[in-house]
């Protein structure tokens, strides 16, 4: 009974033996035969990639503003590189480890760039920012890696586009093994060359943020006086891409861009009036000042109380003498005044980008103006008027140039390979005659010239300027009224190239709360000039 089951297991044995050897037979018929050993040979592909790039938002000399460091990063297959050799330029040890074990190719970070191989791509990558950023305010910031304000939002599409990615492809076979002697393929972005191009100009960004660092909250503002592109334009107090948390709970509210947002304007609006006096043949007009002006009923009273005696169109602007002003207007066409003041650009946005807009201000009514007092207080900047950095810096230009008031714009235009420029074109429209202007010009710079006072005069170069300080109506735990301190002028006086705006927001008075630092900003750049040249 023994020996038959015994026979029966050997036959039984023999008989799977038999059976498996006719099915490996047929298998391999199977896979000798074309269709099949083309489907078991062909190819398949798998794409690894790296971080993307992201475009680049140039000053107006080609000087990126962002990505301006790099880093490494490599791709690498597991099985056709030696560890030992390439673990210690990895950043991450610990994630490098990982994934290593894991035998499949992947990305990491690199300490210091290393030697490409067919198994190993190195990728060169922007980093977006790099500590401290200059012009925040304008460049803005990113979240889940997409603008959300200033150019990052404004350019998002041309900054963030579909030409980013960095990846490498590799050929597998039919069980998915690396064909690492079949190649490779790499797309390298050139995303990074893309960019816009600022008309900011990044040295004179910076002498501006260094200039105004002690400015609790305020803006300064440095144009071109002949065509109104903006060479800086910084908003106090700044605040930096990596807290941004922080920023929004902070009780100065960082984020706000003041440059664009309205404030009393003070004397500055003088030259407004005088503007307005010459078109009327008031050039010559002479006031006694006696410290004070009844409108009305209403008492106005100059800041000498005890009045600045006969002044002439130019003592007043250099005197900043509020009732020369105010009696002097009470003899004009208010509809002309009005209408002066809005060709200037008072009551009128400024849109450099979209999202980047300065507000309108308020100008007030023609109906308000025929209220004498109400008329009284535009005079001399004060009453409904509010206008904005932006629009008191284009201001200064049309003074400075000869009558014309700029385009003012921030975008020089859009490259693609971070070396050349789609400009855009540049307009300005004459408001005044030349000689009109020419007359408001000798008067800011007698106002500093003239003025052994005056903070607003440089050590190395001849300006022209106006202070105001504008008042606010709000006071503090002792009684004193906060006041807005202003300047605005330009240099060099006898040919001028700049016009700069400094706000101090509550700062005090002008000549002592924003003059020093236009003349800081005046002579810096007139030294950053000759270090170029």
């Amino acid at each position: 009974m023994r020996k038959k089951a015994e026979n029966s297991i050997i036959i039984l044995t023999a008989v799977f033996f038999i059976c498996f050897t006719l099915i490996s037979f047929r298998y391999f018929n199977l896979a000798s035969e074309a269709p099949y050993l083309e489907t078991a040979m062909s190819n398949s592909f798998i794409t690894i990639n790296a971080d993307p790039c992201q475009g680049t938002i140039y000053d107006r000399n080609m000087n990126p503003l962002t990505n301006r460091k790099y880093y490494f990063q490599a791709v690498i297959v597991p099985d056709f590189v030696n560890y030992d050799e390439i673990a210690e330029y990895a950043q991450d040890r610990e994630y490098f480890d990982k994934k290593f074990r894991e035998g499949k190719p992947f990305s990491f970070r690199l300490k210091s760039e290393i030697e490409e191989t067919d198994a190993i791509t190195v990728f060169r990558i922007p980093v977006r920012y790099s500590g401290r950023q200059t012009a925040q305010h304008i460049t803005g910031y990113l979240s889940d890696n997409q603008g959300v304000s200033g150019i990052e939002y404004a350019y998002n599409r041309i900054l963030r586009n579909e030409n980013n990615v960095n990846s490498v492809t590799y050929s597998t076979d039919g069980f998915g093994n690396i064909l690492i002697g079949d190649g490779k393929t790499v797309r390298r972005s050139n995303c990074a060359d893309t960019g816009a191009v600022l008309t900011i100009d990044r040295d004179i960004q910076g002498i501006c943020e260094n200039a105004g660092k002690f400015i609790r909250k305020g803006a300064v503002i440095v144009s071109d006086v002949n065509n109104g592109d903006i060479l800086a334009l910084v908003s106090f107090p700044q605040y930096q891409w990596y807290r941004i948390e922080e920023a929004v709970e902070n009780e100065n509210s960082p984020l706000i861009n003041r440059a664009l947002c309205p404030y009393g304007v003070g004397s500055i609006f003088k030259l407004v009036t005088a503007c307005e006096g010459i078109n009327e043949g008031y050039e010559n007009y002479i006031y006694d000042c006696k410290g004070m002006e009844n409108i009305s009923g209403q008492i106005f009273n100059c800041h000498k109380l005890d009045g600045h005696g006969r002044q002439t169109m130019s003592d007043a602007i250099k005197n900043s003498c509020n009732t020369y002003f105010i009696n002097m207007s009470r003899s004009f066409d208010i509809m002309k005044f009005r209408s002066l003041a809005v060709s200037f650009g008072f009551g009128r946005e400024i849109q450099l980008c979209e999202g980047i807009i300065s507000s309108s201000g308020v100008i007030p009514t023609a109906e308000d103006l025929n209220i004498p007092a109400e008329l009284a207080n535009f005079s001399f900047g004060q009453g409904k008027l509010s206008a904005t950095p932006l629009q008191i810096n284009r201001f200064t230009c049309a003074v400075a140039n000869g009558g014309e008031l700029p385009f003012m714009r921030i975008i020089k235009g859009i490259t693609v390979d971070g070396k050349n420029t789609s400009d855009k074109s540049i307009h300005k429209t004459r408001i005044i005659n030349s000689d009109t202007a020419e007359i408001l010009r000798n008067m800011m710079i007698s106002a500093v010239s003239e003025n052994e006072n005056s903070n607003a005069s440089a050590e190395n170069i001849s300006v022209g300027a106006k202070t105001s300080t504008a008042q606010t109506g709000r006071f503090d735990d002792s009684g004193e009224e906060f006041c807005h301190a202003w300047i605005t002028g330009f240099f060099p006086a006898e040919n001028p190239e700049y016009a700069v705006t400094v706000l101090a927001e509550d700062g005090g008075y002008g000549n002592e709360a924003a003059a020093p630092i236009f003349r800081e900003i005046a002579e810096n750049i007139t030294e950053l000039k000759k270090s170029r040249k």
